[in-house]
């Protein structure tokens, strides 16, 4: 099941604290792992489009001031994904959004950002 399917039903979005939006993010770029929510931090692991280079993307959001409080890829390439965890750990989501959306890695038609950033679109509330 793709996270976007996930993200946006009914059930899981509303009891997470997040609501129903259409994004232009396909469910079949990435796949959810786990999604849990503990002390109002929704944390998640997903794995990526297989375009890009990391095996996970591994993500806290805090739910109340919408914020990434924490962030970071498993695999690729170390020093990029490192430095994209470092700038968004503690922005807004929306700001990710915007900042990553749609960023490209040569012919791929994604990229590591842009996968965050379609992730994040998906659980916009």
């Amino acid at each position: 099941m793709g996270l976007g399917a996930l993200a946006l039903g009914e059930t899981a979005s509303h009891a997470q604290g997040f609501s129903s939006s259409k994004s232009s993010a396909k469910p079949e770029d990435w796949s959810i792992v786990s999604d849990k929510t503990h002390d109002g931090v929704r944390s998640l692991v997903v794995t990526p489009s297989q375009k890009v280079c990391p095996s996970q993307l591994e993500l806290d959001i805090v739910i109340k001031d919408r914020t990434l409080k924490d962030f970071h890829f498993a695999g690729g390439c170390p020093g990029n994904a490192r430095a994209v965890a470092l700038l968004t750990n503690g922005m807004k989501i929306s700001d990710v959004i915007a900042k990553f959306r749609g960023l490209p890695c040569g012919r791929r038609g994604t990229s590591c950002p842009d996968q965050l950033a379609r992730v994040l679109e998906s659980l916009q509330w």
